[in-house]
């Protein structure tokens, strides 16, 4: 059938059903009531089943309808809540005929309904609910997509998520299970003495990250402020140097760029700073949350993702940046000139912008990682590229960085925090240069924080991640784990 018949499909019916809420208003019933009695979820029924049926105990359930079946003088349906769904029977004996005309005329797949009744089983064991009453709650107008097909368009899935989580329970469990990730990961910080906190997410500068920021204006400050690109980076290390040890925040970024299957304007990160820590403390940590929420959430520690297997109960090792790069490509990125990375680039295929140096060894990177599948640890990564990260002891051209490699991708990031006021307002600098240079990922230098720095910062390690983790435990792109991902309107 073609969509322009389907349409009409839907229109009509539509039509006839605003013609059901007049036939419904001509006899005095409300089609939107704002009172609903429920003394029982349906999964406590189902639950409690041999109990209440013996007892003969009336209970009251709410609910969608999610199928019809209309016959003689007994008709089935099944009503579905948010904990399960359950048969009900409707018989008129038990509910008298107007009643009974009234739910096979006016009664549609998609309503809200309240039933009373009583638990029986059928002839065939299924568990079923005895209507005695029933009571319209929400009259749907449109009728709900096919229940085998659904939404079969991606972009009108996500337009109309609330139709794609009603038909697919698997989607729904999806984000029950994304909520309990967020719930292990905040309970894991605070058993380990983790302060949660909010910080700001209008910012005059955006500090923390390398992104382009979302723009906008303060109009009682008539100024151009900035969404944060960071979950509180620059704020959470302002308060190590007010006498904070560790705090953490989830919180939401917003990163006004490209969307892909690891890329997504908007989402939720965690971030936690703690002082006297350094990088390889922050290692350890992570090692252990990150498999903590394996096997609290996910109950195993094997995954599959982006055609990469992992297992994260295994050895974790350490995979040094500048080797890996020379190893798979013959680049020492330390001593190479940029026309030298922009021809291995041009061999590799790989597409690049070729603004600056930094850039270069970024994108050269990020073809590497492909490849590997982890888990592990990046680690000492070159001062170009870590802006924030202090610089090794025994190399200054390297930093006491660390990135968790999953599945070929970045899945989290952090290091020993530059606390050297000096070098901090030396960096700045240099990415003060990035920006005028026409690189709009640049950071924005925040020279506040260096004031923060000069009054003292103890040693501290700081490290984030996000539901891009989530998505890669799943298997899904960062998109599909959003509830409501940006879309555009509508012409």
């Amino acid at each position: 059938m073609s969509n322009t018949s389907n349409s009409i499909n839907v229109i009509s019916e539509t039509e006839e059903r605003k013609n059901k809420i007049n036939e419904l208003n001509k006899i005095g019933l409300n089609p939107y009531p704002s009172k609903a009695k429920r003394t029982h979820e349906i999964s406590e029924v189902i639950k409690n089943f041999s109990v209440l049926e013996e007892s003969k105990e009336n209970v009251f359930l709410c609910g969608r309808l999610r199928s019809k079946r209309a016959h003689g003088n007994l008709s089935f349906a099944n009503l579905e809540d948010a904990s399960k769904n359950i048969q009900i029977a409707i018989s008129k004996k038990e509910v008298g005929v107007d009643n009974y005309k009234l739910f096979k005329k006016l009664i549609d797949i998609g309503d809200f309904l309240e039933v009373n009744g009583n638990c029986f089983l059928t002839h065939k064991g299924e568990k079923s609910i005895m209507v005695k009453s029933f009571k319209l709650l929400s009259k749907a107008i449109r009728p709900l997509p096919d229940k085998w097909h659904g939404l079969k368009n991606e972009e009108e899935k996500f337009r109309k998520r609330y139709l794609d989580l009603l038909m697919n329970p698997g989607l729904r469990e999806m984000f029950k299970k994304k909520t309990k990730f967020w719930e292990v990961t905040r309970n894991f910080m605070k058993e380990k003495g983790f302060f949660e906190v909010e910080t700001p997410t209008i910012e005059t500068t955006t500090g923390g990250a390398e992104a382009n920021p979302f723009k906008t204006y303060h109009k009682d400050f008539d100024l151009n402020v900035y969404l944060r690109i960071s979950v509180g980076e620059l704020w959470q290390k302002r308060l190590m140097s007010a006498g904070f040890e560790k705090t953490f925040e989830i919180g939401r970024a917003y990163r006004n760029e490209g969307s892909g299957p690891e890329h997504i304007q908007e989402f939720t990160n965690m971030e936690f700073y703690w002082a006297y820590a350094n990088y390889e403390d922050g290692m350890n940590l992570v090692r252990e949350l990150y498999q903590t929420i394996a096997k609290k959430v996910f109950d195993t520690y094997k995954f599959e993702a982006r055609g990469h297997k992992f297992d994260l109960s295994k050895e974790w090792p350490k995979i040094d940046y500048r080797e890996e790069v020379i190893k798979q490509t013959g680049i020492d990125i330390l001593k190479a000139e940029k026309k030298e990375i922009e021809e291995k680039l041009k061999e590799l295929k790989v597409k690049y912008d070729g603004s600056n140096k930094e850039r270069l060894i970024d994108t050269l990177w990020k073809y590497c990682r492909k490849s590997i599948s982890g888990p592990a640890f990046l680690i000492n990564h070159p001062k170009i590229v870590s802006p924030l990260a202090k610089a090794k002891e025994d190399n200054p051209e390297l930093t006491e960085r660390f990135h968790v490699l999953i599945a070929g991708a970045e899945i989290g990031n952090g290091y020993s925090e530059l606390n050297n006021p000096i070098d901090q307002k030396e960096r700045f600098e240099e990415q003060k240069k990035l920006l005028e240079a026409g690189d709009e990922e640049a950071m924005m230098p925040d020279w506040e924080f260096v004031e923060m720095l000069e009054y003292g910062m103890p040693p501290t390690c700081g490290f984030g991640f996000g539901e891009r983790l989530f998505a890669f435990l799943v298997n899904k792109p960062i998109r599909e784990v959003s509830l409501f991902p940006l879309v555009k309107p509508k012409n």
